[in-house]
């Protein structure tokens, strides 16, 4: 089960590079139910989400390279790419801050999982996170990699 809050983020936080990151490249193969394959650095996976907001069940697959990369000519719509930065917080929580690339240059957002619902419900967001939009499908990768511009 994947229990997460996410937040739109105005500027980056002066420290940023400081922190581990991921280079991330993501395709849809269907958005209805969401099947996704991901490469991660140079870990390969393909998922499948449960439809949800705030929780839904999440399953992830390993992939080949090369599966990945015949998978890719696949998808459906547009090539989602973010560097996708692993900021820790008290209570072993991490925000995962997504900074995207072309077309969506502009577009930042937060992630924070969360163990439990009750757990979620309770996070209080550091200062600089932006407006949540945990509830907008609008900010879903699986929405953006439709083309959607803001």
């Amino acid at each position: 089960m994947e229990i997460e809050r996410k937040y739109l983020i105005k500027e980056l936080p002066s420290d940023i590079e400081t922190y581990d990151f991921h280079i991330i490249e993501q395709g849809y193969l269907c958005t209805e139910p969401v099947i996704r394959i991901r490469r991660q650095n140079e870990e390969y996976f393909l998922t499948h989400k449960s439809k949800g907001l705030l929780a839904r069940e999440e399953t992830n697959l390993p992939l080949t390279e090369d599966a990945y990369n015949h998978l890719l000519t696949k998808i459906d719509g547009i090539i989602i790419r973010k560097k996708r930065y692993l900021i820790p917080l008290p209570n072993q929580l991490m925000i995962e801050l997504d900074k995207f690339e072309t077309p969506y240059e502009n577009l930042l957002l937060a992630e924070v999982e969360f163990c439990s619902i009750e757990e979620a419900n309770a996070f209080v967001a550091p200062v600089w996170f932006g407006d949540e939009v945990t509830m907008l499908t609008t900010y879903h990768n699986n929405t953006l990699s439709k083309g959607f511009t803001k």
